[in-house]
């Protein structure tokens, strides 16, 4: 995730929507008062390489810790900070009412069908489970949603969800909003891939798995009008 004090900007980063592509190509733009939450080593080193910049300003100081962040601290030994794939709703318990009202709030979303399958190749695909719906059996839904990330208390927070399937039409206006120059072009980037071994999404399903994923994301399809 990322809060930019420089263009009054806050992403919040879903899982499987080319999230970390997207998050390097905007720290390209942050300046040094920015908070950008750390990356794996991998992505990391691309980061330095392309945005000049790694993970900075994500400590949090320990009077604004929560008690959960608190009892949280206790067991791991390791300071509470900003990371990655942080809810809207826990970015918000740290910034200031100013701020989280004023800077734009942005995500992106993915049709659930197309990720849910990226995500199966992701964790092993056919190697590991013998079909989709087993990898849903299995708990492969578990944390996937992504109306969490971008809700507080069941609510919208964010002032825009961008598609996934219109990154391109997302990186210029972005680059428009922010005057940000050069403008982003995230099709420069692949931080991660590869896992995936077919194309069409349908190919996977079964009526069974079919309806557990219109059920598991009712609300994502709701919003942004997704189909099968």
């Amino acid at each position: 995730m990322i809060v930019s004090h420089k263009h009054k900007f806050i992403f919040i980063k879903t899982r499987k929507t080319a999230g970390t592509s997207i998050e390097i190509a905007l720290s390209a733009h942050c300046g040094k008062e920015d908070i950008l939450s750390p990356l794996n080593e991998e992505d990391e080193k691309l980061r330095r390489e392309f945005a000049g910049r790694g993970a900075q300003n994500y400590q949090l100081k320990w009077t604004d810790w929560t008690r959960q962040e608190w009892l949280k601290v206790l067991k791991t030994r390791k300071a509470a900070r900003f990371y990655n794939h942080m809810p809207a709703a826990e970015v918000k318990q740290h910034l200031s009412e100013d701020v989280w009202n004023s800077y734009f709030k942005f995500t992106l979303d993915r049709n659930p069908f197309d990720k849910v399958v990226s995500l199966f190749f992701w964790r092993g695909g056919f190697e590991k489970y013998p079909s989709l719906s087993d990898f849903i059996r299995a708990g492969g839904l578990a944390k996937m949603d992504s109306y969490d990330m971008y809700s507080v208390n069941k609510l919208l927070a964010v002032d825009k969800v961008y598609r996934f399937e219109d990154m391109s039409a997302m990186a210029a206006d972005l680059s428009e909003r922010f005057d940000l120059k050069p403008a982003l072009d995230f099709g420069a980037l692949k931080a991660k891939g590869g896992f995936r071994k077919k194309k069409d999404y349908r190919e996977l399903y079964d009526e069974q798995s079919k309806e557990w994923v219109q059920q598991a994301f009712a609300r994502e399809i709701q919003l942004l009008d997704y189909q099968f």
